[in-house]
């Protein structure tokens, strides 16, 4: 997440973490999943001035999850827009839709309109800084091999400012995202070339974060990947890479920023996802996600998951592409992936 100097050095890390291709947690992991006290009392790790990571609390409740719920009836009020075609037949368009929680979704709509047939549904979630145009060259790849895509800018794209501001606004902004990708899934519904029960998510580094948010709440997709997720900001925060940086803020604003931001920790969601297949994709060389925190992510999530490991980086390397076309083609129906060269 690219923040101003004012953030930095400690979050500098971040920043990569949330380019459109990032997401970072640290070394010390969260208490097991379904071991801690009631979600919805504050940990005694927050209630203190320690910069420890606090307790998440366990499986998210109902009560949890309805903090995500919209109305599902209201207008989508879509506005689209072509911008090109290319000559492989994908038409790319700006698109807007209504947010449940007020304003406009803004995005790009990857659309294969020489393709016949009813087309696999994808949702596109990017990384922390970026925008809906950060993962184009994923958008146009998925399109290219027959999938419908929707990339949207998640809500501090849509404003001014650094990304995490460490207020209240922050918990407001991850719980409109939630309703606003489920909002695309409506968007994908009502395409006439898109098979509804063949939809699916794919969500890079804070895009993988919020996505293990995501498919705890969303019953209609047939399948999510999570590429270089995390537990969430507050688990990122908390990393020995940002110590520094969180002690820098006052004690007031980390224990309120913990209050708000822990009880919708992604890490919290995952397990409501099944029965969603999922795909985890991690490298063990990625100094963002360190292999500690991946692996804390990946006890929190139910079966069917598949988690692949890699000797690369945080951007991964091509055969996590080919693994993550192949796994999507399983499950959605993709075309066939062309080899390089």
């Amino acid at each position: 997440m690219t923040m101003t100097k004012a953030l930095l050095p400690a979050t500098a890390t971040l920043v990569a973490l949330l380019i459109s291709a990032c997401g970072a947690l640290a070394e010390r992991s969260p208490a097991p999943i379904g071991q801690s006290p009631a979600p919805t009392e504050p940990s005694r790790a927050a209630d203190s001035c320690a910069i420890a990571r606090p307790d998440f609390g366990g499986v998210a409740t109902a009560a949890d999850r309805s903090l995500f719920a919209y109305d599902v009836s209201a207008p989508l009020n879509l506005q689209k827009t072509v911008e090109s075609t290319a000559s492989n037949g994908v038409e790319v368009s700006t698109i807007s839709f209504s947010s449940p929680d007020g304003g406009s979704v803004t995005g790009l709509l990857f659309d294969p309109v020489r393709r016949s047939g009813p087309r696999p549904g994808i949702v596109l979630m990017h990384g922390m800084p970026g925008t809906a145009r950060s993962v184009t060259g994923q958008g146009l790849g998925l399109a290219e091999h027959g999938a419908v895509v929707i990339a949207i800018d998640a809500p501090f794209a849509r404003r001014s400012g650094q990304a995490v501001r460490f207020t209240a606004a922050d918990r407001a902004e991850q719980i409109q995202l939630i309703k606003d990708l489920q909002r695309a899934v409506d968007v994908l519904r009502t395409r006439p070339n898109v098979n509804s029960k063949r939809i699916a998510y794919l969500g890079i580094s804070y895009g993988g974060a919020m996505g293990a948010l995501f498919v705890g709440i969303e019953r209609r997709l047939e399948a999510a990947v999570l590429v270089v997720g995390d537990g969430g900001l507050v688990s990122h925060f908390t990393g020995p890479e940002d110590l520094g940086f969180m002690g820098s803020l006052s004690c007031a604003t980390r224990v309120g920023w913990f209050r708000l931001m822990a009880p919708i920790e992604p890490i919290r969601f995952i397990p409501h996802a099944s029965p969603t297949p999922l795909l985890l994709q991690n490298g063990r060389l990625d100094v963002l996600v360190p292999e500690a925190d991946a692996q804390a992510l990946h006890r929190a999530v139910p079966e069917p998951r598949t988690i692949r490991w890699y000797d690369a980086g945080h951007g991964l390397n091509s055969q996590a592409l080919i693994d993550r076309h192949d796994w999507l083609n399983a499950r959605i129906g993709l075309d066939l992936l062309k080899p390089p060269g």
